[in-house]
């Protein structure tokens, strides 16, 4: 998550979007930058309703733009199972090596998710708050280049965006059955990332 007191912006890191490279390039010109651990970095809207929007609104302003960033629900998925892949995760409960995306997906679509399916939803992420705490401006992952020309506008300042945090190819194609169950039980997330213009 990035911070920026005098554009009056704050950029949530949803995981698996992008924001990493963009967090790379903008880092250094936010005020504050949540980087790590995880759960600062990747704090959802909830979190940041509790914890850091007092601050934010006490020392920068209740006027604050909230930008995010969603993923379309199949391909999101595809980019944690193929994260979970890498090397250094072998041999861990979050490792999905050795299993297919659709082994994956079955176990995201377990009552119990097991720990390598265990990855939440991005729209209990960007869920708005009883307060009415909410992201004001949600781009596509599929047209981040809208989301960059945005950000341009409003840091004034010229981003070149790096491939940072790229997870290995695999094949991604779910069987017919699998996709419609998944389409149902995340209708939540197909329809949030439809409605995003």
């Amino acid at each position: 998550m990035l911070i920026f007191s005098k554009a009056k912006l704050v950029l949530f890191s949803v995981p698996k979007t992008g924001t990493t490279a963009l967090e790379s390039v903008l880092a250094p010109h936010a005020a504050i930058a949540l980087r790590d651990p995880p759960e600062l970095k990747h704090s959802p809207v909830y979190r940041y309703n509790r914890f850091l929007r007092p601050m934010v609104e006490k020392f920068i302003g209740d006027d604050v733009e909230t930008i995010a960033v969603v993923r379309e629900p199949v391909s999101w998925l595809g980019s944690w199972y193929r994260y979970r892949q890498r090397p250094f995760l072998s041999g861990r409960a979050v490792s999905t090596e050795g299993l297919s995306f659709a082994e994956f997906v079955e176990g995201y679509l377990a009552p119990e998710r097991p720990a390598f399916a265990n990855v939440g939803a991005q729209s209990k992420f960007v869920e708005p708050r009883p307060n009415g705490t909410a992201i004001t401006r949600l781009f596509k992952y599929e047209a981040l280049d809208l989301c960059i020309q945005h950000l341009e506008a409003r840091l004034e300042l010229k981003i070149d965006l790096p491939k940072v945090n790229v997870s290995p190819r695999r094949d991604l194609a779910l069987p017919a059955a699998l996709e419609a169950r998944l389409k149902a039980a995340c209708a939540e997330d197909f329809a949030l990332w439809a409605s995003i213009a």
